[in-house]
């Protein structure tokens, strides 16, 4: 069938997007079988608590109204975890209490007490740490705490035990195999992990410190009582180190690539020691990949159908269980059995069709301050084309942080777009991670300049090559990727129409409005205030707006406390008292990222009439 592009015929819709955004936070062994949260996108998000025994079917532990969500630093991560006898421990989205729910009962039990919020919970030899978030009083205080297990906390606040504290940020506690030292990882609050964090050793019985080397340390785990493993970027790239507490640490296996990233999320786990010594670890180098690290030192990297965004979650013997996704299957859940070599699906991971997604292409172009990296997935439908000669319309999708990156993994909404004849360019501008720290320090009092000046390179280098239409190329991002987007409709001359998903618009307006964990950020981005204001004032595209001349589509969360809403609508103001088309959709009851399938839905179908409409195509339903 001969088509014009973006009006091919789908299978998917945006219902079929809804389904697909099933989100898992998480996997664990215990009991007998293997558990994991994922998201209900038909029940507002909920995160819910999966079970599956042997072969059987999954069940279900954590049942409406119960969610599984943390709230610490915003964006959470480790609320929930469970013990060896199948007791499940987990923080409740709607009040952030620890609860625990005992094996073959409905109803959880408070082990915390209202106020605080906790998240990166970890079980170990019956003792439960996780980290504290109060947001009561000023300052604001964090801190690693021990909670206990018998519900002696749940109306006593100070039965809570504080191991270290402060109105700094910690994560990853563990308990060393002797239970009389906790390890975990800090930062300055002026400060973000990926700058500079250190791990720390706590006495239990003292309180003495002892500090590891390394400037932007993560994930501390003991090889034995008096050794640690952990990652730290001392070479540029984070690699395997181990070292004695206060001694100095010896490489494992180095490599240009990164065993880490950037720490936004409370849980994440880039390796894992196995029961016999040997290492898993994910190298990271734009997408991952799997290496399995002898005692010896001789490694080899595995064959794995998953290469992004992965997450090594726990292991049994020689059995791992992952979370991530890749170029050709869906995002999922799997197990690895690295005596057997073969990875089997806990939940998702389905192959997709190479005829529908082929999968994405690596790709650099140059741009002005070097190389910059992307991920080109082109138009693909077995049933379609277009006429012979034409180009294209693409989107290309700035990822947020912005110290994150697209793993090129393939994506429900990006095969939306694919499908139909839209191509999709995932850029990692300077400043990303998954490329070393030089490539992430390009964006160091440079942001406003040096992400759009590499999307613009990007997007015309896509262009020189004759791979898209010129006159019908948009940027879409979210976050921080939408501050970029609408630097770059301010920048003008590239880009036809923009959608912007909760973008950034004003700095100081920012800097007001954010939450703790993000209130220095712009520090290193920008600069600091009130000596860089003007800057500030200059790098907003709320102050330039009267140079976009294109249609904006703006998407907004009305909960959201990373980003407010008041950015988004300052844009909406700013646009329409120029006429400049634009449609501005708030959506009730969602924050920073969108959960509910309603608006899953919504958004989708939002962007692909927007789409049509800015480049002259009618989408097919």
């Amino acid at each position: 069938m001969t088509t014009p592009h973006g009006s091919w015929p789908s299978p998917l819709s945006a219902a079929d997007l809804a389904v697909a955004g099933t989100k898992i936070d998480g996997a664990r062994y215990a009991a007998g079988g293997i558990w994991w949260s994922e998201s209900v996108p038909q029940e507002r998000g909920r995160m819910r608590v999966m079970r599956r025994d042997g072969v059987g079917a999954a069940r279900e532990v954590l049942r409406a109204p119960w969610s599984a969500r943390s709230r610490v630093h915003e964006y959470g991560g480790g609320a929930w975890t469970v013990a060896d006898d199948g007791t499940l421990l987990f923080v409740d989205g709607e009040d952030q209490r620890v609860h625990r729910l005992d094996p073959e009962t409905d109803a959880p039990v408070p082990l915390t007490a209202p106020g605080p919020r906790y998240g990166g919970l970890r079980a170990q030899q019956g003792r439960l740490f996780a980290v504290r978030e109060d947001l009561r009083a000023a300052p604001h205080q964090r801190a690693i705490v021990e909670i206990p297990l018998d519900g002696s906390a749940a109306a006593d606040d100070a039965a809570v035990t504080t191991i270290l504290g402060g109105d700094g940020f910690f994560a990853h506690p563990v308990l060393s195999p002797d239970g009389t030292r906790l390890a975990l990882v800090t930062w300055d609050v002026r400060r973000m992990p990926w700058e500079a964090s250190e791990a720390l050793v706590v006495d239990l019985a003292t309180g003495s410190r002892t500090p590891m080397p390394g400037r932007a340390a993560l994930q501390p785990e003991w090889l034995s009582d008096d050794e640690l493993l952990f990652s730290h970027d001392a070479t540029g790239r984070w690699n395997l180190y181990r070292a004695m507490p206060g001694g100095a640490p010896a490489t494992v296996s180095p490599a240009d690539a990164d065993t880490g990233g950037g720490l936004w999320v409370l849980g994440q786990r880039w390796f894992r020691v196995l029961e016999d010594g040997r290492i898993l670890a994910v190298r990271t180098n734009g997408s991952d990949a799997l290496v399995l690290i002898e005692r010896d030192g001789t490694e080899r990297e595995l064959a794995v159908p998953f290469d992004g965004d992965l997450s090594l979650e726990d292991a049994h013997g020689s059995l791992v269980l992952i979370t991530g996704q890749g170029r050709r299957v869906t995002p999922g859940l799997w197990e690895l059995d690295l005596d057997a070599g073969v990875a089997r699906a806990i939940r998702g991971g389905d192959p997709v069709d190479p005829a529908w997604v082929p999968g994405a292409r690596p790709v650099s172009f140059d741009g002005p301050h070097g190389p910059v990296h992307a991920f080109d997935h082109a138009p693909a439908n077995p049933d379609a084309d277009a006429a012979p000669q034409a180009l294209p319309p693409y989107v290309v999708q700035v990822h947020g942080g912005p110290t994150a990156h697209s793993s090129g993994a393939q994506a429900g909404w990006i095969t939306y777009f694919t499908s139909r004849g839209i191509g999709v360019l995932e850029v990692n501008y300077g400043g990303s991670t998954g490329y070393g720290r030089a490539y992430r320090e390009r964006l160091d009092g440079e942001w406003g300049i040096v992400d759009v000046d590499d999307v613009l390179a990007a997007a015309q280098g896509l262009a020189d090559a004759g791979l898209a239409d010129p006159a019908r190329i948009a940027i879409r991002g979210g976050s921080a990727g939408g501050w970029t987007v609408l630097s770059a409709l301010v920048r003008g001359g590239m880009f036809a129409a923009g959608l912007d998903r909760y973008g950034v618009v004003d700095l100081r307006l920012l800097a007001e409005e954010t939450h703790d964990f993000e209130r220095y950020y712009l520090d290193g981005l920008v600069g600091t205030l009130p000596e860089a204001e003007q800057t500030y004032i200059d790098r907003s595209p709320l102050t330039h707006a009267d140079r976009i001349d294109v249609p904006v589509l703006i998407l907004q969360g009305a909960d959201d406390a990373v980003v407010p809403p008041s950015q988004s609508e300052a844009i909406r103001d700013a646009l329409a008292a120029r006429g400049v088309p634009h449609e501005y959709v708030l959506f009730p009851g969602e924050g920073h990222g969108f959960r509910q399938a309603d608006t899953i839905i919504a958004a989708a179908e939002a962007e692909l009439r927007f789409l049509g409409s800015a480049f002259g195509f009618d989408p097919v339903p």
